[in-house]
């Protein structure tokens, strides 16, 4: 074979070194495409499915619509909020504004449980909410927390009584929001909660904190009547609230959602635990958010209360938003006033960060 001349090999040298240049590039920019950066932040059609709006302002709305986000606000049964009826007259409102941007969920008030008319009353407004336009109801601590009977036994939420509402709900293919037990951290003294914000919000709300008090119900107690109420009612549409009060360890969460399959999550005021737990092993909170990427739904918990400065609050709210986003898309090194101790975002691929924003709330609550 004829030697080839020096200034052809020096040509097909430097074609080949071009050649892989130009592969490289375009892999790396195909790697570049698989992942969100900050900048597609308000660009990307995203859902926050928990948020309390409880007064008229436009200032909350108006955010989401600059941040990108559609919003599901939650009527809760807690005597920290305004009566079911004006949270409900809020979100009518608001919905009635902001059509595309705002859905709302009802519930039902345990207020007379156990009196003669309590079943029916409750039975009524529901479908009252349905008519008016909610797409799912939401269900609160108090069932198994505070809520006792004659004899003062706690009623949990497999409790019989509340089976007439199940079934309706389950019938009706409308999907339960559950908030039902506490994180593990209640449970412990506030100087050994993982949480800076659990230890907060546990100091000023001590009738919760189940460390001290020895006569309720243990954690335990509170997932295993959840997880009967999933088995008794198999083609029930449940997300549970909260990583579904386990999140204190993905490796539990994932054994629960495998044992129930129309149970999703939500993430609401628990994204800290999953940084938390970031900190120890990345790589197994990515790989947990990988594989369970349909059944994980984003949300914050965020509020705006009566007494609250609705532009403050907005301020807040887009700061949580940016920051989560950060979180989930990126591999930034941070810190959050929640954690100690510093970790790593979790760069989720685009598919399923479309997923826990978007995908999953119009999956897991149609009608969004």
């Amino acid at each position: 074979m004829k030697k080839l001349s020096y200034g052809i090999a020096q040509g097909l040298l430097v074609a080949c070194f071009w050649a892989f240049a130009i592969g490289v590039s375009a892999q790396e920019a195909e790697s570049d495409d698989q992942y969100y950066g900050i900048a597609d932040f308000a660009s990307v059609k995203k859902y926050d499915t928990h948020v309390h709006i409880n007064k008229y302002d436009t200032a909350f709305v108006r955010q989401a619509e600059q941040d990108g986000f559609h919003l599901l606000t939650v009527n809760v049964n807690t005597p920290y909020y305004p009566a079911l009826e004006v949270q409900q007259e809020v979100a009518l409102e608001l919905k009635h504004a902001f059509p595309e941007q705002v859905a709302y969920a009802t519930a039902f008030d345990v207020t007379g449980w156990g009196k003669r008319g309590w079943l029916k009353k409750n039975l009524a407004y529901l479908e009252d909410s349905f008519e008016k336009g909610a797409i799912a109801v939401k269900i609160w601590k108090n069932i198994g927390m505070s809520l006792q009977d004659r004899k003062g036994n706690f009623v949990m939420v497999d409790d019989p009584s509340f089976e007439p509402i199940i079934e309706w709900i389950e019938k009706h293919q409308i999907t339960l929001l559950g908030h039902l037990g506490e994180p593990l951290n209640a449970w412990l003294p506030v100087e050994k909660m993982t949480i800076n914000g659990d230890k907060r919000y546990f100091t000023a709300h001590p009738e919760y904190h189940m460390f001290v008090h020895k006569d309720y119900p243990l954690y335990q107690d509170q997932i295993n009547a959840r997880n009967h109420l999933l088995e008794k009612h198999p083609n029930l549409r449940f997300v549970g609230a909260h990583l579904g009060s386990l999140e204190w360890d993905v490796d539990e969460l994932a054994k629960c959602l495998d044992t129930y399959p129309n149970m999703a999550v939500d993430m609401a005021a628990r994204i800290s635990h999953l940084q938390h737990q970031s900190i120890a092993n990345r790589e197994k909170v990515r790989n947990f958010m990988i594989k369970y990427q349909d059944r994980l739904i984003y949300s914050t918990d965020q509020a705006l209360m009566p007494e609250a400065d609705p532009t403050s609050t907005a301020q807040n709210l887009h700061q949580v938003w940016l920051r989560d986003w950060q979180f989930f898309t990126s591999d930034d090194p941070m810190e959050v006033s929640s954690v100690n101790g510093k970790f790593n975002g979790l760069k989720l691929p685009r598919q399923v960060i479309d997923k826990i924003y978007r995908i999953n709330a119009e999956k897991w609550f149609p009608g969004i």
